[in-house]
This record gives C-alpha cells, structure tokens and sequence, in this order.
C-alpha cells in the first residue's frame, strides 16, 4: 500500500467540491474526482497535483464501476466525499407540483448513488480506517417553501451515511451542512438574486479538515460549529 493517501471526491468541477479537489491535492493527496461535465472538470483540475479527473454521472453504474477501479490501482482510500448533488427542477418547486419523475432524478443523485458507491468501496474505508463524509445542507432538518425535495433527499442522505457508521463501528462517518455558500448550485436556487454576501465555498475547507484530520464521533455536525486545526491558518 503506497503511503500516499487517497481521496473520491464526487462533483469536483465547482463549489465545494472543486475547492476540496484544491486543498487535498495542495495537502499531496491523490485524488480522484469527477464530474459531469468533462471540459469543466478538465479546466478546473488542470495542473493540479495528484488529480485524477473521470467524466460522468454518479448514478450511471458504468461510471460507479470506473470509479472503484481507480480506488483500487492505488490500493486504499482514506476519505470518500459524496458531494455530486442535484437541485432538482428550478425555480424550486412546491412540494404539491413535483413529479415521479422529478423524485427519481434527485433522488438518485443525492440518496441512492452515494448509497451505492459507499458499499462499493466499503472494504476500502475500512481498510484504511477511513472518512465517509457526506455533504448535507440545512434543508435536511429545517423546511423551507420550494425546498421540500431536495431536503428530503438530504435527510435521506444523513440516514444513509449514519446508518453505514451504525453497522460498521470501525467507519468514521459524517454528514455535514456546510452552510449558505457561493456555489453555482445556490445561484440556481435563487435565480435572479444577488448571492454574493454568501461566503465563498473555500471558507468552509478548514472547518471540514477536523473531521478527516481530528475524526470525532461520526454524526451529523454544521461546519461552522466544527474547531479550526491548529495549521488550518497556514493552510487556508
């Protein structure tokens, strides 16, 4: 096993993902990422350190299984991040308009595909004593008009992620609401609007650093609320 650590990333072409992509790869991290869209995440992982960039959908079984195998050729995985998420239909909708099929895209994406990846490389996590950390939202515990879906999708997601650390004590697990931030995501969320008093996505990487670097008891935490690493300043 190389000594190198390696991290899965999903959705590593913008907002928070791209800027955990950054921070790891700026760490000496290997890291796997992907996103859907090839020439976004071509041009946002260009030139990085250790970056290994696979286009595709998260829900696509192919893709899952490309993935996994490049988890293996490094032999372990030390922090699985599901961050690849969907809205959903935009403008939010109210909960009384959405369709089967709007349940079955965000569901999906947020729920099943991180579902389905975590078991996959389940083995791995806890062969390397690794982090699950799945990227949550305030939706998930607070209900907002137009939010319903995709909040219940985020419910549904801590569920899953505290669940696997239920059935394996030796997982540290973490679903995360990283708070309000400037991403594309929540620009579509607001169409429109001015977002940017919103804090940018990077502020929120040296709060999430205690959870890999530190590993408290898994469950459900806001970033905001989760200690600065001592080196945190000389890394931000």
């Amino acid at each position: 096993m190389s000594d190198t650590k390696v991290a899965l990333i999903t959705g590593g072409s913008s907002g928070l993902g791209r800027e955990l992509v950054r921070a790891l790869s700026g760490d000496g991290w290997h890291v796997i990422t992907d996103a859907r869209n090839g020439d976004a995440l071509a041009r946002e992982t260009r030139g990085l350190y250790g970056v290994e960039a696979i286009t595709g959908d998260v829900t696509d079984a192919d893709h899952k299984e490309a993935l996994v195998a490049a988890v293996r050729r490094h032999g372990r995985l030390d922090l699985l991040v599901h961050n690849a998420s969907t809205l959903g239909p935009t403008p939010l909708p109210a909960l009384a308009t959405v369709t089967v099929a709007d349940l079955k895209d965000v569901w999906r994406t947020n729920v099943g595909a991180p579902l389905v990846l975590t078991g996959a490389l389940l083995p791995d996590l806890l062969a390397s004593d690794g982090v699950l950390l799945s990227i949550s939202s305030d939706a998930a515990i607070e209900h907002y008009e137009g939010w319903g879906l995709y909040g219940a999708s985020k419910a549904g997601l801590d569920h899953v992620t505290l669940t696997y650390a239920a059935e394996n004590p030796g997982l540290h697990a973490y679903a995360v609401d990283p708070g309000d931030m400037r991403t594309p995501m929540h620009q579509a969320a607001f169409p429109g609007e001015d977002i940017s008093d919103r804090p940018e996505p990077a502020s929120v990487i040296p709060h999430l650093r205690h959870l890999w670097e530190q590993r408290p008891e898994s469950g459900r935490y806001r970033a905001a609320d989760l200690p600065l690493p001592e080196t945190a300043g000389a890394r931000s």
